[in-house]
């Protein structure tokens, strides 16, 4: 890493909304120095987003900055015209979007999309166009050049999104969630490759991510973002080793470990909206060592130590025990039980392409299985068969002993009911031109016909859900991502079902959320006798989440079992390479009491005022 001077200078930024004028950002501070990736992790609605798109000097709708500068390489680009800024991004500045699927144009090929990055003479930017394109590990020959997005795997879109980024070596790149819904080997090799390639050019990052784990192994500075304001910051080791503000604290408290050896709990509460926040520190309502003197005026940061710094009056201390989640207990089987959901010999694939083949696995009531494998190796495909979302496969599958129809049209009332489905992205599986109430009446009605109780349903399935009955009148854009995600389960609940299948529906949420959500999840099976089938990439979750797990790899389960015992010791190389692959954030253990018994987070230093 460089000693030279920063890249990124960010000195009291302040962003509010307009007309309301709450802030969004407030106070932020912050240095990258050349070659140094700083990790930005908080909540949803913390202002990570807002930040990352602050330095190249955009502001979404309805935000302007109201104070502060972002200088990069001593451009301050708050200061700048549009047409000045516009020069310098992609040049001095470089953006790597969440979603490289949709900020890729479907319609250029990706040669023309890496020369448009940067000028010169044909054979000059041909040149640097394959350079590059080695530098992240794809191929440079002429048949790549020659494909459009949607002929790329999600990683190698994702490479192409890094590539074109870093074509006209620019001197700072913003990451915002590159590794989101990206399996993890192909997030292992993604994050490889940003880590080479900012140690080649000398670049300073900013890797916006709510996945604690990755950002413990890339980053070399942690920023932690609570409410628009750095809560904390300072050296990764030192962040992590001995956080210093109660919400790092319980942030680490909830990320999923993939021993399952200590805690995995959620932080009680919400973060508040800058149009309704707190009076004095604004973490106080949901902080366990919280006192009167927290609400009366908003903490200035102390250092911890060497490029460590945090806002809180009660820093360092250590929190008092957190409850610890129970252990998922083993699947016990009687003679006499027999599957709800019963798979045999099952192939399907889509036109001509097959996509799974011989597939054989049985549910049973209660249980929780995980479906695990990289993108591409069915486990959608297959739930989708499950719940009659596609209907190009043969083979065995019954429910409760009865044959399903391949289409969900073809089903029977009744077996539709018992069957639901919670898809991945909330934003596009809810209508947003209905109610909360009405999406939550919709698979009812349609399973049922007319609704009496209506009003009582919908107040069920939402308290069901740990939503308020007020959400019902609420559309879609008023909610947050979690809350979206959980009127979708409500939604799925609403018909009482006895299956009920979940597809990625943790991939885009903060650690906090996920945790609830689980939480909720494994309540809602011991109350209503819940069967589960957990799709998902985060290994690290299934530990705690599922007990029994399938691994599939191009289509076939190659192992199958109890969670405890393929973690402990799988069996196939390709479950070996999984697990291998996955990151593996680990508390130091003298950081937490036994599990058993709760958990209780070492404080730091004594602080010095700054």
């Amino acid at each position: 890493m460089s000693n030279s001077a920063p890249t990124l200078v960010v000195d009291d930024l302040r962003i509010v909304g307009v007309p309301s004028m709450a802030s969004i950002i407030d106070e932020l501070t912050l240095e990258v120095n050349p070659g140094e990736i700083l990790g930005v992790v908080g909540e949803s609605g913390s202002g990570k987003t807002t930040l990352g798109l602050s330095l190249l000097n955009y502001c979404k709708e309805g935000t302007k900055v109201e104070g502060g500068t972002v200088s990069i390489r001593d451009n301050n680009l708050a200061a700048l015209n549009w047409r000045q800024v516009r020069s310098l991004r992609g040049r001095t500045v470089a953006y790597i979007p969440q979603s490289p699927a949709s900020a890729l144009n479907p319609a250029l090929r990706i040669s023309t999309q890496l020369r448009e990055c940067i000028s010169g003479d044909s054979s000059t930017v041909l040149s640097r166009v394959r350079e590059v394109l080695r530098e992240v590990a794809l191929p440079d020959d002429d048949d790549f050049l020659a494909r459009y997005p949607h002929q790329l795997s999600g990683g190698q879109q994702q490479r192409v999104a890094i590539a074109m980024a870093f074509m006209a070596r620019p001197a700072l790149i913003v990451m915002d969630e590159p590794t989101t819904g990206l399996d993890v080997s192909t997030q292992e090799h993604v994050l490889l490759t940003v880590r080479e390639m900012c140690k080649t050019y000398d670049c300073a990052a900013v890797y916006i991510s709510h996945d604690m784990a990755v950002v413990a192994e890339l980053a070399d500075r942690i920023a932690v973002m609570y409410s628009g304001r750095i809560v904390e910051i300072g050296r990764t080791a030192d962040v992590l080793d001995h956080p210093a503000h109660p919400y790092t604290s319980r942030l680490l408290l909830a990320v999923p470990d993939l021993e399952a050896i200590r805690p995995m709990v959620g932080i009680p509460g919400n973060a508040p909206s800058p149009m309704g926040r707190p009076q004095g520190c604004a973490f106080a309502p949901r902080c366990p060592l919280a006192d009167s003197g927290c609400s009366v005026e908003a903490p200035k940061a102390v250092t911890m130590g060497e490029r460590h710094s945090v806002r809180c009056f009660k820093a360092g201390r250590a929190l008092p025990p957190t409850p610890a989640r129970p252990q998922r207990e083993r699947s016990v089987r009687a003679p006499e039980d027999r599957p709800v959901i019963d798979i045999s010999g099952l192939k399907a694939g889509y036109g001509k392409f097959t996509v799974l083949e011989d597939i054989s696995l049985s549910v049973y009531p209660g249980d929780c299985v995980a479906l695990l494998g990289e993108s591409g190796s069915g486990k959608t495909t297959l739930s989708r068969c499950i719940a009659g979302l596609h209907h190009n496969f043969t083979g065995g599958l019954t429910l409760d002993g009865e044959p399903l129809a391949t289409s969900s049209f073809k089903r029977s009332p009744e077996q539709r009911r018992r069957v639901q489905y919670i898809f991945q992205n909330p934003y596009e599986s809810l209508n947003p031109r209905r109610t909360v109430e009405e999406l939550i009446l919709q698979p009812v009605q349609a399973v049922r016909g007319r609704v009496r109780n209506a009003r009582d349903l919908v107040a069920t399935a939402l308290e069901r859900a740990s939503l308020r009955p007020d959400h019902a009148r609420r559309y879609p854009d008023q909610l947050s991502g979690g809350e979206r995600q959980r009127v979708a389960i409500a939604r799925a609940l609403a018909t009482e079902p006895e299956v009920l299948i979940c597809d990625e529906i943790t991939s885009a949420l903060d650690v906090s959320v996920q945790s609830s959500l689980v939480d909720l999840l494994r309540g809602l099976q011991a109350e209503m006798g819940l069967t589960l089938l957990f799709i998902t990439h985060n290994i690290a979750l299934v530990r705690n989440m599922a007990q029994q797990v399938a691994v599939l790899e191009r289509g076939r389960i190659v192992e199958f079992g109890d969670v405890a015992d393929i973690f402990k010791d799988p069996q196939h190389a390709y479950t070996r390479s999984l697990m291998s692959a996955t990151p593996n954030f680990q508390l130091p253990r003298q950081a937490y009491s036994d599990p058993a018994a709760g958990a209780s987070l070492l404080g730091a230093p004594d602080p010095v005022q700054l």
